[in-house]
């Protein structure tokens, strides 16, 4: 265990220092590209016009034979395109996996000053953070990169759940944490080959009433574990997103779950195809009548304190809160969104 004084110490010599508070950046969406696709590089251009982070994916959905090529056409990807405020985002392959330790010298030696954040799957506990931050701040160092590059751990193990805590708070360089259930799925022995999102089968029945058929009603999956993802991540003060969303024919069925985790605190989601982006878009921006009433509250409590009436609703300290989660939200969106800032009249 690091003591608090050590914590945000650099690991090793001539690395930059670990940041006190994460950047303030729109995440609304993680956009995962296959970079061993030559086709899918050459759109990145313009995506990094219509989302808010490109990822390249080494791991899961790359074949074993094209490991190499994904990794190539990643580096080259981030050679040669500008992202300006978008960020650059890899997932590597896992820790336990032949290319992990490749993926992550030769994506840093050669760009290392462009990439923000390393995904890094089927993260189990601490120990799988550690290791990647002394890496990380070794390669750092050698390469003279100029600011710390951050982790992002998918929670997608049962031991990984039952660490979360402890995952959250590994590092300074923790930005967040993904949900990815379809492997969490696999792990718990769960009976379901679904990627995010519910089971007609994971139901309650209401009360036997009568001959009549009884109602049934659909229940969520994912619910505990998000739960516990957020918590462990606002405690931690990092970033919880829902991950990946697989039925890309079931458009209404993506939404609805991006929206579960929305209002259960995620900051964005996974998207995995073009049409997932206006979703994620749509979803992981404050409506704008919530803004204008959250505005109502901000204007008519400045500091915070006290309690007044709006619309014949009570609002105290508890509700200013939510308020400035809101309105905090909304002049991100409205900062890279002409369109909403409109909407939100910012």
């Amino acid at each position: 265990m690091k003591l608090p004084r050590q914590f945000f110490q650099p690991l090793a010599i001539g690395a930059p220092s670990p940041l006190r508070e994460l950047p303030i950046r729109l995440e609304r969406m993680i956009h995962f590209v296959p970079p061993h696709v030559e086709k899918m590089r050459a759109k990145v251009p313009e995506l990094v016009r219509q989302v808010d982070v490109v990822l390249g994916n080494l791991e899961d959905a790359i074949p074993v034979e094209a490991k190499e090529a994904a990794r190539k056409g990643f580096i080259e990807m981030g050679r040669s395109v500008d992202f300006g405020q978008t960020g650059l985002w890899t997932r590597i392959n896992a820790l336990n996996s032949p290319w992990a330790l490749d993926d992550i010298i030769e994506i840093v030696g050669t760009i290392g000053n462009k990439l923000d954040v390393i995904m890094l799957p089927k993260v189990d506990g601490p120990w799988d953070i550690h290791y990647l931050d002394q890496l990380l701040a070794q390669l750092e160092a050698r390469h003279k990169i100029a600011k710390p590059i951050l982790i992002h751990a998918i929670l997608e193990t049962a031991q990984g759940v039952n660490n979360v805590e402890a995952i959250a708070s590994a590092s300074p360089r923790m930005h967040g944490m993904s949900l990815g259930p379809a492997d969490l799925a696999a792990s718990r022995a769960m009976k379901t080959t679904r990627v995010g999102g519910g089971h007609p089968e994971y139901k309650v029945l209401a009360d036997a009433a009568g001959e009549g058929p009884r109602a049934a009603y659909q229940q969520d999956l994912w619910h505990y574990t998000v739960g516990r993802m957020v918590d462990a991540c606002a405690a931690a003060g990092i970033k919880p997103f829902y991950g990946p969303f697989g039925d890309f024919s079931d458009a209404a069925a993506c939404e609805t779950q991006f929206r579960n985790a929305f209002l259960m605190g995620c900051l964005g989601a996974w998207s995995l195809h073009p049409s997932q982006i206006a979703i994620a878009k749509a979803v992981f921006a404050p409506d704008p009548a919530e803004v204008a009433f959250a505005r109502k509250i901000l204007e008519a409590m400045p500091d915070g304190a006290g309690a007044v009436m709006i619309d014949g609703k009570m609002q105290d300290d508890a509700t200013w809160k939510q308020a400035k989660v809101l309105m905090d939200l909304a002049k991100l969106v409205a900062a890279k969104d002409p369109d909403m800032a409109a909407k939100y009249a910012l």
